[in-house]
């Protein structure tokens, strides 16, 4: 078979593909990768279509064997990557011979990096997408992280360009990001204070982050109402609890919730937030919703004028 073999799982490796949509009517999430850009960049690298199936290594420790001739691209985290046990770079297209050893060391920089293959891994779809959701135990391979000796299959691939993104399109994860958000309907049961305490405060990412939702610590805010009526909830969304730390939800967010909601974070940033370690701040800025149609369309223009460039190691 045409695979990659999985020698050392790491701590949480995931098989994504951009998610699973339309289905919040059967209570399923929509999954995929919490930073799309990073995963957008490396299945560009590989020359694939956008929802290519590829794999997502939280914090590190992933080993895997090639067992086929391919190519791949690694974006995302600064792990520290190794082939055969000499360094490589990153945010580039790399030649990979059946045997090749690749070895993810544990995050430097940014929490999550995205490993894509060439035509993508040929992972079979449940409800439409591919995307891993260990919660509901669909998508992946039997809904699951990967476990040693999970076989990852492919297809050999040859002649592909070697390409890199230019080195200053290269995100920098720093500590500390702000993140813009959209005001949503239930603004109006946040008065004026606790707006203003909301945006004005500088928050703390604390240790009970998973792919469902990233609490935060910080200045606690109120709403008027205690509970709603349970109602779907969207990507981003910042539910406000009994205790007043903001949730920031994320791919994995259950499809309802009863907790008020003072606005949402837009995707952009979702996937900045994404990159960061507990103990990191966030703040976060006020936008209108002009403003975020207007910022998710310059990134697709901008994205779509960005040169890679040919390289021959």
């Amino acid at each position: 078979m045409s695979a990659f073999k999985v020698i050392q799982p790491g701590l949480l490796t995931l098989i994504q593909d951009r998610g699973r949509f339309g289905q919040h009517r059967l209570g399923l999430t929509n999954g995929g990768p919490l930073d799309s850009h990073a995963f957008d960049w490396a299945n560009k690298l590989c020359g694939n279509e956008s929802n290519a199936s590829a794999l997502e290594i939280s914090i590190g420790g992933l080993v895997l064997e090639a067992q086929t001739d391919t190519y791949i691209a690694i974006t995302g985290a600064d792990m520290k990557v190794t082939i055969n046990n000499s360094a490589i770079e990153l945010w580039q297209t790399i030649k990979i011979n059946s045997g090749d050893k690749i070895n993810f060391a544990f995050a430097t920089s940014g929490a999550r990096a995205y490993l894509a293959v060439a035509d993508g891994f040929k992972i079979a779809e449940s409800f439409t997408s591919t995307a891993t959701v260990t919660r509901e135990a669909i998508g992946g391979i039997d809904g699951s992280k990967l476990q040693a000796q999970d076989l990852l299959p492919c297809t050999p691939t040859l002649g592909r360009s070697l390409l890199s993104l230019p080195e200053q399109e290269i995100p920098n994860y720093s500590l500390a990001v702000t993140l813009r958000v959209i005001l949503g309907y239930q603004q109006d049961t946040f008065d004026a204070v606790q707006q203003r305490l909301f945006f004005s405060s500088q928050y703390q990412l604390s240790d009970k982050v998973d792919r469902m939702g990233f609490r935060l610590q910080g200045q606690s805010i109120q709403s008027s109402i205690e509970g709603i009526l349970s109602e779907g909830i969207c990507h981003g969304a910042i539910q406000i609890p009994a205790d007043g730390q903001p949730i920031i939800l994320m791919n994995d967010r259950q499809t309802i919730g009863g907790y008020p909601k003072i606005g949402s974070v837009i995707a952009q940033d979702t996937a900045k937030l994404a990159q960061l370690m507990p103990g990191a701040y966030v703040k976060f800025e006020e936008i209108s919703l002009e403003k975020a149609h207007n910022i998710n369309h310059l990134k697709i223009v901008r994205d779509q004028s960005i040169k890679l460039i040919e390289h021959h190691s």
